[in-house]
């Protein structure tokens, strides 16, 4: 059917989101075949009231949800963002066909445009995060003329039940070195008083600071904790590192911070860690394990590559995926 003979999904309405929406917005992402905790109403509220304005959309096709944006502006409501104090955003939908998708897409530029929008930015979960792989929504906006900002590069391991067999030899032989290391051992537990100052001195080493303050950990896991899996290294009862964990979705675990303390340098800690994490993904079914973004955050130029933070995912055998921020200019 050409698209000048549409006839279906014509009935699509938006409306902003209100907090008595709360219960059908967590239910729909959570059910969704894209959605991450990052588009959780419980993931947003982790933020200090006044610290972003969030206009959150619903979009409906007969009164049912089809597709969720969660987001905010900025620049006098001209410039519309999502995610906004998440890691990802864009639409969440289901495995939906490709013409309701363009609906979907056709509607929101209409109702941004009438609003007086002049761009729009959104980030959505790399495909690995979609329980059946459909890029219907990112199809949809290119043909409508969406362009890229920036493609980050993210790396993640496939986790096959013997994913140990892709490591390149150096990651082995830390694994082997430590397993025999009686006085060092690694536990899940909520040790966050003694993990957030190694993270704060790692992050130090590159001119950085972490995307969240202690407070803010503390409260994302008051919020969900069954979302944050915190795994500490520790030597002779030392802390000596950390690896915070982030249950994405049901497909995707991912590291969200691993830290090490340098004191401790001969330990490898950090191989540890990932390998820990990544055996705790497979135990508990997950199809990736998503080591994050590999960009050099003392570049001017956002993009660049960190080669000696890619060289060490790639000993695990991941691989690499975009991170893409597509972009509409009306």
């Amino acid at each position: 059917m050409s698209e000048n003979n549409k006839q279906r999904f014509k009935d699509i309405s938006i409306e902003k989101y209100c907090k008595e929406d709360k219960d059908e917005w967590e239910k729909f992402v959570l059910n969704s075949n894209n959605g991450t905790m990052f588009h959780l109403q419980n993931f947003l509220d982790y933020h200090q009231p006044g610290k972003f304005e969030f206009i959150n959309y619903i979009i409906r096709y007969k009164d049912k949800i089809v597709a969720v944006l969660p987001g905010a502006y900025k620049e006098n409501n001209t410039v519309y963002w999502s995610p906004t104090g998440a890691s990802y955003g864009s639409f969440v939908t289901n495995d939906i066909p490709f013409e309701l998708a363009l609906n979907i897409v056709d509607t929101m530029l209409a109702y941004f445009k009438g609003n007086g929008v002049k761009e729009i930015f959104l980030i959505p979960p790399p495909l690995i995060y979609n329980t059946i792989f459909n890029q219907h929504i990112e199809y949809a906006m290119l043909y409508r003329k969406f362009d890229f900002e920036y493609h980050y590069i993210s790396h993640a391991v496939e986790l096959i039940p013997e994913f140990r067999k892709k490591y390149q030899t150096r990651a082995a032989s830390m694994m082997r070195k430590l397993a025999r290391d009686k006085d060092f051992k690694i536990i899940e537990n909520k040790d966050y008083k003694n993990f957030y100052p190694i993270l704060v001195k790692n992050k130090l080493k590159h001119n950085a600071t972490p995307t969240h303050s202690y407070e803010d950990l503390l409260r994302l896991e008051e919020l969900m904790p069954e979302r944050l899996k915190l795994f500490m290294a520790y030597y002779n009862d030392t802390p000596v590192g950390g690896h915070l964990l982030f249950v994405a979705n049901k497909n995707v675990s991912l590291c969200f911070y691993n830290a090490m303390d340098d004191d401790y340098d001969f330990l490898n800690t950090g191989y540890a860690l990932v390998d820990h994490a990544t055996q705790w993904s497979v135990e508990n079914g997950f199809k990736w394990y998503d080591i994050g973004v590999s960009q050099d955050t003392s570049s001017e130029n956002p993009m660049t590559p960190s080669l000696s933070l890619i060289y060490f995912k790639e000993k695990f055998g991941a691989r690499g995926i975009f991170r893409s921020t597509f972009h509409y200019k009306f």
